[in-house]
């Protein structure tokens, strides 16, 4: 039918326009995101220095999560691991795969395992498991992550019922987490920070928020709050150093180049 083509031509048309505009719209922030993080970290010990981090090692013990959460607090220390490289390369980090080899290969897993399921209660790593753990490793001091909360919306715009047809949508999240500096030596809980990040997307495609992609920003935010000794802090892609922890997606056609996958330039 005539009228049927015509609708489709409207359609092609109505979505071209807008997605220019979009598109246009989109080229007047560096950001590939929208984003948000707000901080409140208490001050480190008095009896502690930020420079002994250059000497003693710090180890990264693997993210705790809530039952309901379970499963997406994987990774977060390796996150954290590249993210100090980055932003905090003065920090002797252990890294978490050499971490959890060690604590393995000398039969400490059960007291790991243990250590861990009491923090998700208490939020308190045990003195003497700790010692244990990170003598084993060789580390005096340990940072911990924690994810607390995370989720995901999508939201249509530029909708046309009438035409059956939608040219964008509004992908957002809303991440907590906090991280803990232990002394592992002491039991002392050294430094201990908290973060609510949102972000969001306007989107032509179907990809989402990332998680890791907020992850990175929080993370980022809690360690830019304990390297310049802030209490409350509030972070957007204004910080060109913690907007750049974001992984900038590679296009399709350049996986299939027979290269190793490596991480965007920064």
């Amino acid at each position: 039918m005539a009228w049927k083509g015509r609708l489709n031509h409207m359609r092609t048309a109505v979505g071209m326009v807008l997605a220019v505009a979009i598109l246009a719209s989109a080229g007047c922030s560096s950001s590939i995101y929208g984003w948000q993080v707000r901080t409140h970290s208490m001050e480190p010990l008095p009896s502690f220095s930020q420079s002994v981090l250059a000497q003693e090692p710090v180890a990264l013990f693997g993210g705790l999560a809530q039952p309901g959460l379970l499963g997406g607090e994987i990774g977060l220390e390796v996150l954290l691991s590249q993210i100090l490289k980055k932003v905090a390369p003065h920090i002797k980090v252990i890294e978490p795969n050499q971490t959890l080899t060690t604590i393995n290969r000398v039969g400490l897993s059960a007291d790991y395992t243990r250590m861990r399921n009491d923090a998700l209660q208490s939020n308190m790593l045990d003195r003497d498991l700790l010692n244990k753990l990170s003598a084993a490793v060789g580390a005096r001091y340990v940072f911990q992550p924690r994810l607390t909360a995370f989720t995901q919306t999508m939201t249509d715009r530029w909708k046309f019922p009438a035409l059956d047809f939608r040219v964008s949508q509004t992908r957002s999240g809303i991440m907590r987490l906090s991280l803990q500096l232990w002394d592992a030596e002491t039991g002392d809980l050294i430094w201990f920070s908290i973060a609510e990040a949102t972000m969001q997307s306007e989107s032509l495609s179907q990809d989402p928020v990332y998680f890791e992609d907020m992850a990175r920003v929080s993370l980022g935010s809690v360690i830019a709050d304990f390297l310049n000794g802030k209490t409350a802090s509030t972070y957007t892609p204004l910080n060109k150093i913690l907007d750049q922890l974001i992984q900038v997606p590679v296009p399709e056609e350049k996986r299939t180049e027979g290269k190793p996958l490596t991480g965007s330039e920064q």
